[in-house]
């Protein structure tokens, strides 16, 4: 079991208060998932300066800015921010040179997240713990998702936290389980994708990165996701363009989304979009079955 939540932020005098929206939203789905939280976000200034790209690093030792600052043209000043169990470098290079060159430096590590726009963490224990470690209610931004999760088929380890942030400036968040997700990694692998874990859940990341390399926007992705996967779930996608939610055509895992002229979020629950501001005005309703929502930036 697991609880999503998902918020974009439409009018910009919310984004200095992006983190403690999520935080408040988090309280609503934490006894969905109180092993481990992941939690991304888009916009904060102070995580990922501008002109600087992040990468977010899981088992990073402890003189991986510098060594990264190594392999990189020019040798550019590297930031390295130890946030519980992940490490967040940020550097004025794009993202994609950034964490090769984070997996040259550490090929033991695992690169988590990476963006010009985003900043990933993932963590293990309570979700009201880790709000404080990540420093959650300080965030600032346009959009965030988080996950929490009670492991019910793999073990309670940072790596097995959602996101699954597998493309540049993109995250994806699941509830459910893909059946034939074995068929989908060989036909990917055939392709070239390479994968950091045998879950489900970076199956569908994968496959819908790659289908946004090939130059599908979300909805389009999504669409594809949904005649090429079997199972049921719930599923949250960000990218710096937006913001988009499906569940699968029976529709099992639940969902609920608010539509407000100020925001757009959704979650696991009701109960995590009450305190949200305007929620008496908004649109509330729970996703069709099988149809693709999104919002654009």
């Amino acid at each position: 079991m697991c609880g999503i939540i998902g918020l974009h932020l439409r009018d910009p005098e919310l984004h200095p208060v992006l983190g403690a929206l999520l935080d408040d939203m988090l309280c609503g789905v934490s006894e969905r998932g109180p092993d481990s939280v992941g939690v991304a976000v888009y916009g904060d200034e102070q995580r990922n300066p501008p002109g600087h790209s992040a990468v977010s690093v899981l088992r990073a030792p402890g003189d991986l800015d510098a060594a990264v600052g190594g392999l990189l043209p020019g040798g550019p000043a590297v930031t390295a921010t130890r946030v519980g169990d992940t490490t967040v470098l940020t550097a004025p290079v794009a993202a994609e040179a950034l964490a090769a060159a984070v997996t040259a430096a550490a090929p033991d590590a695992l690169v988590v997240g990476r963006g010009g726009d985003l900043v990933v963490y993932k963590g293990v224990g309570h979700p009201s713990d880790l709000a404080v470690t990540y420093g959650l209610r300080g965030v600032t931004g346009w959009q965030g998702l988080a996950h929490t999760r009670m492991a019910t088929e793999s073990a309670i380890i940072p790596e097995g936290c959602h996101p699954y942030s597998v493309g540049p400036n993109q995250c994806l968040v699941h509830n459910g389980s893909f059946s034939n997700h074995a068929t989908v990694r060989r036909d990917l692998m055939r392709r070239g994708v390479s994968f950091d874990s045998e879950n489900d859940s970076e199956v569908g990341a994968r496959f819908v990165a790659s289908c946004l390399a090939e130059g599908d926007d979300l909805e389009k992705a999504l669409l594809r996701l949904g005649e090429t996967f079997d199972g049921f779930y719930t599923l949250l996608v960000t990218s710096d363009e937006g913001f988009a939610v499906v569940r699968d055509e029976i529709a099992c895992k639940p969902a609920v989304i608010a539509e407000h002229p100020r925001w757009v979020a959704m979650a696991s629950e009701f109960r995590a979009l009450a305190d949200l501001p305007g929620i008496g005005e908004a649109r509330v309703w729970e996703p069709d079955p099988g149809k693709v929502y999104t919002w654009r930036r």
